[in-house]
């Protein structure tokens, strides 16, 4: 049985990373970072919040007992929201790379992250880079398992309005209503993404992938997300 701590479970696809941790007989316990209580629909009783309103402290109140086997994140912010780039930068890269500091000190062997289809540390695109220089960073971290998932547009409700997001979701909803295979190489499902993740961790945990990293792709997500 598995323990797993993870990050951001009101994002679109944490919250779908969240129920299917909280419904998979593999797992024993689940602690969620975030500012008020996560959903629990069903109170189940494996699901801890750890408070997080001050950042600064997420990565000291990592949790130890049980030893977490995998931990998920899927921290993110945007421009608009953190006030500046320099300000996101604090959010997407230093506090994600200090939580997975904090996993890798507590014995965390598998580490999963949402990251982004188009990440790249060289990329002259803000968002691009920081995704790119945090998988880098974790990479360097050395877990047993590093699984990285790069989706593309996500599809899914957002707490936050993103109307030009918006607008290519529904074109992109209309095109997956002809065909699947017309989006699958570019838009992703965030209940699809939640369950590739979920399914990415425990395949690694329960011995069926070789230790290293696990890059996985928009389409290989679509496959996990259905099985």
């Amino acid at each position: 049985m598995a323990s797993a701590p993870l990050t951001n479970p009101y994002a679109p696809q944490g919250s779908h990373i969240l129920s299917t941790l909280l419904a998979h007989p593999s797992i024993a316990s689940v602690s969620a970072y975030a500012r008020r209580a996560p959903p629990n629909p069903t109170a189940s009783p494996k699901l801890s919040h750890i408070p997080s309103t001050t950042p600064s402290d997420w990565p000291a109140a990592f949790p130890k007992q049980p030893l977490p086997s995998i931990f998920f994140s899927g921290l993110g912010t945007t421009r608009g929201a953190a006030g500046s780039v320099a300000a996101q930068r604090k959010i997407d890269v230093d506090l994600n790379v200090s939580l997975a500091q904090a996993a890798k000190d507590a014995g965390v062997e598998c580490y999963v992250l949402i990251s982004s289809g188009g990440a790249n540390a060289a990329s002259m695109m803000a968002y691009a880079q920081m995704k790119g220089e945090l998988e880098e960073k974790v990479k360097a971290l050395g877990f047993k398992h590093t699984v990285i998932l790069r989706p593309g547009l996500i599809q899914g409700a957002r707490e936050e309005s993103r109307p030009a997001e918006a607008a290519v979701r529904s074109l992109a909803g209309w095109m997956r209503k002809i065909s699947p295979r017309l989006t699958d190489f570019w838009v992703n499902e965030a209940e699809h993404i939640g369950k590739a993740a979920v399914v990415a961790g425990l395949k690694c945990v329960q011995g069926e992938r070789e230790a290293g990293v696990w890059e996985i792709g928009q389409g290989e997500i679509e496959k996990l997300g259905r099985e």
